[in-house]
């Protein structure tokens, strides 16, 4: 599924629809389709803020697509997206083991949790058998 990203002009939250890339040897800004992935050194635009790029003076720039729309989820989107949330919503098949053991078998006194080392929101705990 495709993941929407945004445009990369600051304080605009607006989905991308463009990608502008600069050829610095020949004073060139690429304005073209949204790009399959983000790059380091290009810059995603929205639709307001593709329309109204310019370059520098002395630079040209080319537009690869005279016309930028926004486009909403595509139908496979919207598939991926209801697969998704139908196989989160089923039962698992690998249920958890029910313990049968005396529950002071199988928590550690807290004595113990507080004197083992920890790391992170990891505890370490050690076995008192």
């Amino acid at each position: 599924m495709r993941s929407v990203r945004q445009c990369s002009r600051t304080a605009c939250g607006r989905a991308a629809v463009a990608t502008l890339t600069y050829v610095y040897a020949d004073s060139t800004a690429v304005l073209g389709p949204l790009a399959g992935y983000a790059e380091p050194h290009s810059y995603d635009l929205c639709v307001e803020h593709a329309g109204r790029l310019t370059a520098p003076r002395g630079w040209e720039v080319v537009r690869l697509t005279p016309e930028f729309v926004e486009t909403g989820p595509s139908q496979d989107d919207l598939l991926a997206l209801a697969d998704a949330v139908r196989e989160a919503g089923r039962p698992r098949t690998g249920a958890l083991p029910v313990v049968t053991e005396p529950a002071s078998r199988v928590l550690p006194p807290p004595a113990a949790e507080s004197t083992a080392p920890r790391r992170g929101h990891l505890r370490i705990l050690r076995d008192e058998g």
